[in-house]
């Protein structure tokens, strides 16, 4: 049993798979995106490493950076917790500060709170689609450019600093804990494009990124792994497959890229096999590389 496995499986039991497989389902009659994700606790945080304020702060981004990834703009939230008996009021309180801070221009609307064995956090996000043009990760044409917003890597790096119990240099740990929305690279784009066009955030690494637009499109994704930014602290294999950056990726016609600043060109999208071309290095799966949340 894996993850994409289970998906398949959803998708054929469901009356509604046209709207599952990107970063957000958009639903073009309300003029909406939609996106949910969870937070479990020893699995995706510990409470040794993280605080709650932090941790509030991360599940508002997450969501955000998802509608961010489909070209909306974020408007509303919801927050469920499951919370176990040792969790006090003041977790609670410094949770929704961190959430709050997180949320600029973005209203937290509700959500749900229940008990748990483990704390539990699952949150919605809803964006809108109006004066944008919403991304697919099946909309990459050859011909178009492969750019990137940000850094690669350092949250994963951040994330083994924590595990080998280190706290220097502390801005892995902030990439880590308190990671940024992509908002403004989102809007450049969705509000600047007329054709169809694929992005994706980095939160399951960026080769995962690049591999599923390349499948999804039946396209071949050529990288220059030297062009992609990274602190040069951080080795390549951690800066393709380390996760939680929270950055974009993008497939776009090389004429958008006169409007829009903070970018950098990695690659190119080709007419092919439906690839992923890594230096010369081919692969159509890479799920060996990745984190696993489901025993095979």
């Amino acid at each position: 049993m894996n993850e994409k496995s289970l998906i398949k499986l959803i998708k054929s039991t469901l009356n509604s798979s046209e709207y599952i497989g990107d970063d957000c389902a958009y639903l073009p009659d309300l003029g909406i995106v939609i996106t949910q994700d969870s937070l479990v606790e020893d699995v995706h945080f510990k409470t040794s490493f993280i605080t709650p304020y932090q941790l509030g702060f991360k599940t508002v981004m997450v969501n955000i950076s998802d509608v961010c990834a489909s070209g909306a703009e974020p408007e509303y939230l919801t927050i469920s917790l499951s919370l176990p008996d040792y969790i006090d009021e003041k977790f609670v309180k410094d949770f929704y500060e961190g959430a709050q801070k997180a949320s600029e221009k973005v209203k937290i609307v509700g959500g749900d709170l229940t008990g748990g064995d483990k704390i539990y956090i699952s949150a919605a996000a809803i964006g809108s689609a109006k004066g944008r043009k919403i991304s697919s990760r099946s909309n990459a044409k050859p011909g178009y450019k492969i750019i990137v917003s940000g850094e690669h890597g350092s949250s994963a790096y951040g994330l083994n600093m924590l595990l080998d119990g280190k706290n220097e240099p502390e801005r892995f740990i902030k990439a880590h804990l308190m990671p940024v929305a992509q908002r403004e690279f989102s809007k450049l784009i969705s509000e600047n494009i007329k054709e169809d066009y694929a992005m994706m955030d980095t939160s399951d690494g960026l080769a995962d990124a690049l591999i599923q637009i390349a499948l999804a499109s039946n396209v071949t994704i050529d990288i220059d792994t030297s062009k992609i930014p990274h602190d040069p602290l951080v080795d390549i294999e951690t800066v393709l497959y380390g996760g939680e950056d929270y950055q974009l990726v993008a497939a776009v016609p090389e004429y958008l890229l006169k409007k829009l600043t903070g970018y950098t060109i990695i690659g190119d999208v080709k007419k092919g096999a439906a690839v992923l071309n890594l230096d010369g290095k081919i692969y159509t799966n890479i799920d060996n590389k990745l984190y696993k949340h489901f025993k095979e």
